[in-house]
């Protein structure tokens, strides 16, 4: 169910107003374009000045809040002239929750930003851009199959609270508003299980297990939300009958499947004594989640696309066209895009390294033409730099799909020496994929088409999916 369509406001004022101090008087600036990250370019004396919650054209009071050599943040106070496009967001709680960045205009003005910040990060990273970005959206609601929220000191559920330095590429969060929690009885861009999940086992959680002081709550649901995994992270080691806890979950949420206790540093802790571990759990460790024609296994923590609307057609445009003897998808997850390169090649090589996924991978590809390789991808290609006849076991295709930090210089040399027909690059930070798309450039490929799949409506986050072949 969609949310009521939101109506543009004839005045409006911008709200929340940061907690942080300010730093200079208020100010009029004109906002001028978005940036990555959420905010909105703005200049004071030349300076460049980053501000969220606003759109460009319009006429804005702000706050300066924080000072860099080369670029200020600021809050909005007022607006003072309203863009056309500015609408009234559908949540409640935007602005001052930090998950959502663009619900104050529409959707078709998001998918233009998002165009433009592509463009412009890639062609400023020295990659020549073709004339059309092609983009892949749907409906930009509910569309969240997964959810990590926090607990605040009375046990509510709620997202962080959002940065007066917002936007800015490189900026660290300041004391002040990282630990901040914006509780929530509501979030659009999630699947309405979800929500009421997280409700549901935060009032059990209180009543039932109130020594264990949960810090944050993981709920993952299939698509069609007939299914939920939960993880309750806590610092507390209090002993709780985790069984019981977990049934009366259960009983408020029938779609509950599996949950799991993880034990984590307290928050704060600069070095954790132990890095996270499951130490209690009920249940499946798995669901099925229904994509691109097949049930996969998805674990407890595994890594899977987020939104539940388009993960069809994103398969789609990552695999069609593609066939031949040998295809590798590298950072493979639970197998996502391997499944389905199966059915177009004679061998399909998954590489994946996260115990939460691997397991999983192995079953997803079972009797099929795929196999699962565990192992660093990295390590990977450098077992693979000079096979002992490289022109029958070099791939046709290569499919990468990295986390944020994108391949890196000696992942895109080796994939350069390999030097496979094909290669699709899948890309969530549009910085690091410039980085990458440059080296593997200039080392013989060629852009052959640019997709930006909207994974992420309503916030600043950006998929982009690149077909590259060898000129």
């Amino acid at each position: 169910m969609k949310p009521p369509k939101p109506q543009r406001p004839r005045k409006q004022h911008a709200e929340p107003r940061s907690s942080q101090p300010s730093l200079a008087v208020s100010q009029i600036v004109q906002i001028e374009k978005p940036i990555y990250g959420g905010a909105f370019l703005a200049r004071m004396e030349g300076k460049a000045v980053f501000v969220p919650l606003t759109l460009p054209g319009e006429q804005v009071r702000v706050r300066i809040t924080q000072n860099k050599r080369g670029y200020d943040t600021a809050d909005p106070d007022e607006i003072i002239s309203a863009a056309a496009e500015r609408i009234a967001p559908a949540c409640p709680h935007f602005g001052a929750c930090g998950g959502c960045h663009y619900q104050h205009t529409n959707y078709e003005t998001q998918l233009k930003f998002k165009q433009a910040i592509l463009r412009e990060t890639l062609e400023r990273g020295g990659v020549q851009v073709p004339d059309e970005i092609a983009v892949l959206s749907a409906d930009p609601w509910h569309y969240r199959n997964r959810i990590r929220l926090a607990f605040d000191l009375e046990g509510n559920p709620g997202y962080r609270g959002r940065q007066s330095h917002a936007g800015v590429p490189s900026g660290r969060s300041s004391s002040l508003g990282w630990h901040a929690i914006i509780p929530i009885r509501e979030c659009p861009i999630a699947a309405p299980l979800l929500v009421e999940a997280a409700q549901s086992a935060a009032s059990v959680l209180r009543n039932f297990a109130p020594a264990l002081r949960p810090t944050e709550i993981s709920l993952f649901c299939d698509a069609a939300e007939s299914a939920l995994l939960v993880t309750i992270f806590s610092a507390n080691r209090a002993r709780i009958r985790f069984d019981e806890l977990a049934q009366a979950l259960h009983e408020r949420i029938p779609a509950l499947k599996g949950a799991e206790l993880v034990a984590e540093g307290r928050p704060g802790e600069q070095i954790q004594a132990q890095s996270p571990r499951t130490i209690a759990a009920w249940g499946a460790i798995s669901l099925a989640y229904r994509a691109a024609g097949f049930d996969y296994r998805v674990d407890h923590g595994a890594f899977f696309q987020v939104n539940r609307w388009l993960a069809d057609a994103l398969v789609e445009r990552v695999t069609a066209g593609h066939s031949g003897s040998l295809a590798w998808d590298l950072f493979a997850g639970v197998g996502l895009f391997a499944r389905q390169l199966t059915a177009s090649f004679a061998r399909a090589v998954a590489v994946e390294s996260a115990p939460s996924a691997v397991k999983a991978l192995e079953e997803n590809l079972k009797g099929t033409a795929g196999t699962a390789v565990r192992s660093a991808t990295i390590d990977f290609l450098r077992r693979s730099r000079k096979p002992a006849h490289p022109d029958s076991t070099r791939p046709d295709l290569i499919v990468v799909d990295p986390p944020r930090t994108g391949l890196g210089a000696e992942i895109t040399t080796l994939l350069a020496e390999i030097a496979a027909p094909a290669l699709v690059y899948v890309s969530c930070d549009p910085a690091t994929l410039a980085r990458d798309l440059r080296a593997l450039l200039a080392t013989g490929y060629a852009i052959q088409n640019l997709t930006l799949a909207d994974l992420f409506p309503q916030t600043f986050h950006l998929e982009t999916v690149v077909q590259l072949r060898r000129s």
